[in-house]
């Protein structure tokens, strides 16, 4: 494979020898934050909303970036030109700088690091995926940070529940995956969660498209028990766009369908990112 070229400390680098200092806040508290989005065809999908989110965190974590919105955009472009991947993720990341008491910010270093991934199906898989419910609330839930701890400390329990991912809900209201945003169609009627939960990117396209064509939307809250009164129910997410589900826990919820509203969703989602 060919060398993979990486933008931090200011400079693109080969990324074999790109490298974090140990006394970085983001080793040393898992301090930070990111975002990600993918490249098709060398086009970065949406790449101004994220870069808008990840400023918008950096903000919050009390993180400065140093580089300008414009200063970014030009070494985005000028990695994928470098690395001529096709399809591929990008990451954008900072943390909390190289800290000399392990516990205060000081100035922020930005990366960039663009690497392959598998492009996500054409068609979408209606056969669907199984969640498994955890009571959990993610702190600075409106921030994407990179702190994913319960999530991975998660992952043998979800395996024993014969689970695809988890379904976080918290004051018996449901919020988010730990990747990715959670929808339910009732009644013709998309409602996904507003509150405590970070809001994706896929999730305000879909939201857009789902009013550009008459389909009516519902950001509020909702309860697990509501969610067993759904018609379709469905994650989203910027490496795999819209993902049924079938099963919450011991709950088999209705099949979808080429017919349903989440089919056509994805095909309207795909549409917009050739545009």
């Amino acid at each position: 494979m060919s060398t993979l070229y990486c933008y931090i400390n200011k400079q693109i680098v080969p990324i074999e020898k790109a490298g974090v200092l140990v006394t970085d806040l983001l080793v040393q508290r898992g301090y930070g934050i990111f975002d990600y989005l993918r490249v098709a065809n060398n086009k970065p999908l949406f790449l101004e909303d994220h870069l808008e989110r990840f400023y918008n965190s950096a903000n919050a974590m009390r993180l400065q970036v140093k580089e300008t919105k414009e200063e970014v955009l030009k070494k985005v472009y000028e990695l994928i030109q470098m690395n001529n991947l096709g399809y591929s993720g990008i990451r954008l990341l900072i943390g909390g700088g190289d800290s000399p008491d392990g516990y205060t910010i000081v100035e922020p270093s930005l990366m960039i690091v663009q690497q392959p991934i598998p492009t996500p199906p054409d068609t979408m898989n209606l056969k669907g995926i199984k969640l498994a419910s955890y009571d959990y609330q993610r702190q600075l839930a409106r921030v994407k940070t990179t702190d994913y701890l319960m999530a991975i400390h998660l992952q043998p329990w979800m395996k024993e529940q014969g689970a695809d991912d988890i379904l976080y809900y918290s004051e018996g209201i449901v919020r988010e995956c730990p990747r990715s945003n959670f929808f339910i169609v009732k009644e013709g009627t998309i409602i996904t969660a507003s509150n405590k939960m970070l809001l994706g990117i896929t999730r305000k396209n879909i939201l857009k498209i789902a009013t550009e064509n008459n389909i009516k939307v519902e950001e509020r809250d909702f309860t697990i028990a509501e969610l067993k009164t759904a018609d379709e129910a469905f994650i989203s997410s910027s490496t795999k766009r819209i993902t049924a589900v079938r099963q919450i826990d011991d709950y088999v919820l209705p099949t979808i369908t080429e017919q349903s509203i989440a089919f056509k969703l994805f095909t309207l989602l795909k549409e917009r990112e050739l545009k």
